[in-house]
């Protein structure tokens, strides 16, 4: 199955365990992994559970505890990085002001945006380390981690196990099932960026600007 010139099924099944468990902590921990494609690789892998490759279970505790301790690196990182970035003079790159929106963002949506971002590539990158940053409460941000970590991971497996159990030649569709899968976890970004787009135009204009 080819996916933006990779065989996907080819490369899951070299990685392994082991591999998988490294993408996706990479993926939700670590600067480097923003390109990486979670949502693709977790479906599929849970397709190849269902083929005997992997075992479902394992599988998926695997993901789960990867998702899961990456995003708490990346928090943990934020965390000791935030409060070094107030110390920083503004720059063209660079403004307290910025770091004081997402702390205030944070206090009030984190929870949720901690949830939802692991179903938006790249946000799912960041979001734990802005968490930090706005030094979001620990317990807030361990409880919604474990619940969006659960619901991304699993729910992915558990996806592809029963797709790949209950339909027919289901491997003929999986091009097409993955392609879906990425557009839906592009779908709620667009639409936040276009709310907070129209949020912008409505205050401008009662501005009178």
């Amino acid at each position: 199955m080819e996916y933006f010139g990779f065989d996907l099924i080819a490369v899951i099944k070299a990685a392994g365990y082991v591999g998988l468990f490294a993408i996706i902590f990479a993926e939700t921990g670590l600067f480097l992994g923003f390109f990486l494609p979670g949502d693709s690789l977790i479906f599929v892998a849970g397709f190849l559970a269902s083929q005997g490759f992997f075992g479902p279970v394992t599988l998926a505790v695997i993901l789960f505890v990867a998702a899961f301790t990456g995003n708490m690196v990346g928090y943990e990182f934020g965390r000791r990085v935030g409060p070094k970035l107030f110390s920083r003079e503004d720059s063209l790159l660079f403004r307290k002001d910025h770091v004081t929106k997402t702390k205030k963002f944070y206090d009030k949506y984190g929870g949720k945006t901690v949830m939802i971002a692991r179903f938006v590539p790249i946000v799912r990158t960041f979001a734990p380390i802005l968490a930090g940053v706005a030094e979001m409460k620990y317990a807030v941000f361990f409880a919604y981690n474990i619940a969006g970590a659960a619901l991304w991971t699993i729910g992915l497996v558990i996806l592809g196990y029963v797709l790949g159990t209950r339909v027919p030649n289901i491997d003929k569709y999986l091009l097409p099932i993955v392609l879906v899968i990425v557009v839906v976890s592009v779908l709620p970004g667009v639409w936040h960026l276009y709310r907070d787009r129209q949020e912008m135009i409505r205050e401008k204009e009662t501005k009178g600007e």
